[in-house]
């Protein structure tokens, strides 16, 4: 099933993500339209961006998200 956009309740299941890893809401950004392949990057302003995958089963992509979060953080 294809995720054609990123949700509130999604949108704060992120969030629950990155707010255990004590990274400050105001550095992540979330796009609403997920895409394929999903992807975690650092932007040039250094902020975290974190697009959802639009193929993959949102459960099953979250649960994978703390290690792309730190691979993109360099840690």
């Amino acid at each position: 099933m294809t995720l054609r956009a990123v949700s509130f309740q999604e949108i704060s299941k992120i969030l629950e993500v990155t707010d255990a890893l004590g990274l400050n809401r105001e550095w992540v950004e979330i796009p609403l339209s997920p895409e394929n392949p999903g992807l975690v990057r650092r932007l040039s302003n250094g902020k975290l961006e974190i697009i959802v995958d639009a193929e993959q089963p949102f459960d099953q992509w979250l649960t994978v998200l703390p290690t792309q979060i730190q691979q993109a953080q360099g840690s």
